[in-house]
């Protein structure tokens, strides 16, 4: 299937290493330009000269921390200037502190809020006058399936991102009329270094090995395994290419089934 991505301009934040990456490399694969986003100049720099090298097409990398107030418009911004406007907006953050309701304060919470919601805001509000000039755009927000099945420990990550998936849908029936679709990815246990912290932190808790944890997990899952973030890609990269044209206001879980509910 010919998913029509040559030539669009997309910006993918949190890209320099797993869920953003891999889908970086894939929509490059594609013949999409793609700008990518960290926090570490090093690795941004690092990872946009290995995929522009394994690619072939133009990659940019972008350095600012997606949670400040100021980074998103100046991401945005960087992006329309290197490639002449924007097509698609993948929106993908970090997971906040992990914590009970009796040990994570009011600064941490405001952390989260700006982290895992309001990253996605401005990003999307920064985006809106270019995305309107394209003929297909596409806006894609990464939250998790915790927001269906929250996880123990993950309080402000399982409250907060359900305040994503609800502007996800608002911004869908808002802006469909414009032609600007707009989707959510749920994303499972995916072999990642954000599941790796997380299942060390039971590593600590049950005085186990990373293994012991990994296999555990894996168990709890239907098709008895983690995903690859690669899998995840392929998702992400269909739902913004013009050959998902029909598709928006979708919070698609790729997560191997671990969600029990029917919806």
């Amino acid at each position: 299937m010919d998913l029509n991505l040559k030539d669009k301009r997309a910006l993918i934040t949190g890209s320099s290493k797993g869920l953003g990456y891999a889908t970086a490399l894939g929509l490059a694969k594609e013949g999409c330009k793609v700008a990518i986003n960290g926090r570490d100049e090093a690795k941004i720099k690092g990872a946009a000269e290995k995929l522009s090298k394994e690619t072939g097409t133009q990659i940019i990398g972008l350095v600012g921390d997606a949670s400040l107030p100021d980074v998103p418009a100046r991401l945005i911004q960087q992006t329309v200037e290197a490639f002449g406007g924007l097509d698609i907006l993948i929106t993908n953050t970090g997971g906040p502190k992990p914590g009970s309701i009796d040990s994570l304060d009011d600064d941490t919470w405001q952390k989260g809020i700006d982290l895992c919601f309001m990253a996605h805001v401005r990003l999307i509000r920064s985006a809106l006058p270019h995305l309107r000039k394209s003929d297909a755009a596409s806006i894609l927000t990464v939250t998790s399936f915790t927001v269906r099945q929250p996880l123990p420990n993950l309080l402000i990550s399982n409250s907060v991102r359900s305040a994503t998936i609800g502007l996800t849908k608002s911004l869908a029936l808002e802006l469909g009329r414009e032609g600007i679709r707009v989707n959510s990815i749920l994303p499972g246990w995916t072999e990642t270094e954000r599941v790796t912290e997380l299942l060390n932190a039971r590593v600590k808790a049950n005085n186990s090995t990373l293994e012991d944890e990994a296999k555990r997990q894996a168990a709890e899952i239907p098709l008895g395994r983690m995903g690859q973030p690669e899998e995840f890609a392929n998702a992400a990269i269909f739902l913004v290419s013009p050959a998902a044209s029909y598709i928006t206001g979708t919070m698609l879980n790729v997560d191997g089934s671990v969600v029990k509910g029917v919806y």
